[in-house]
């Protein structure tokens, strides 16, 4: 195999991985499910759902925090599942940065 055709297949593969990622569906929640979201794989929100309890104008500092607390765990389960799939995709091999 050239070099040529090792970087379509890695072009390929990135593409792939992208499109898997794109679909994926990752919800996290804070505040006992108070708050809940839904990320894709890409990181981008893709819903909010707040308990009608925790909307309250006089703590919209702990409505910040629960969602933002939220928001930062789905980014988590994102990051873990984007390196189950790239260490899959690599057959279990060391790549610094994506361990």
């Amino acid at each position: 195999m050239n070099i040529q055709q090792m970087m379509k297949q890695a072009q390929q593969m990135q593409e792939q991985m992208q499109r898997q990622m794109a679909e994926m569906r990752i919800e996290a929640s804070a505040g006992g499910g108070m708050v809940t979201v839904v990320i894709n794989g890409l990181k981008q929100l893709q819903s909010l759902k707040l308990d009608p309890e925790v909307v309250n104008k006089d703590d919209v500092e702990m409505l910040q925090d629960l969602i933002l607390a939220a928001i930062n765990d789905a980014s988590r389960k994102a990051d873990d599942a984007m390196s189950q799939q790239v260490g899959g995709m690599m057959g279990g091999m060391k790549i610094p940065g994506l361990s």
